[in-house]
């Protein structure tokens, strides 16, 4: 899967988590099954996969819901690399 499948799967699923009023601090991986779930359908990922692109997603709504302005100059506070 490339950057760009990626980042709209993340996308996806992130805004499926908001519809379903689910925290962006969600660690219950059985609240979290169903994302990882339609991950795994969508991108034929295995189970381990799937659920880090869940953690990222979570992540991803974390900065997203930040006070900087900037998600991905942000991200690099978190270790986090998105592309």
């Amino acid at each position: 899967m490339n950057d760009d499948q990626q980042n709209s799967e993340i996308e996806k699923i992130a805004n499926l988590m908001l519809h379903d009023d689910i925290s962006p601090d969600e660690q219950d991986v059985a609240k979290l099954e169903k994302y990882k779930n339609q991950i795994k359908d969508d991108c034929d990922l295995d189970d381990e996969e799937a659920l880090k692109m869940v953690y990222e997603t979570l992540l991803y709504r974390k900065l997203k819901n930040s006070d900087s302005s900037d998600v991905l100059e942000k991200g690099t506070d978190f270790g986090a690399g998105f592309s």
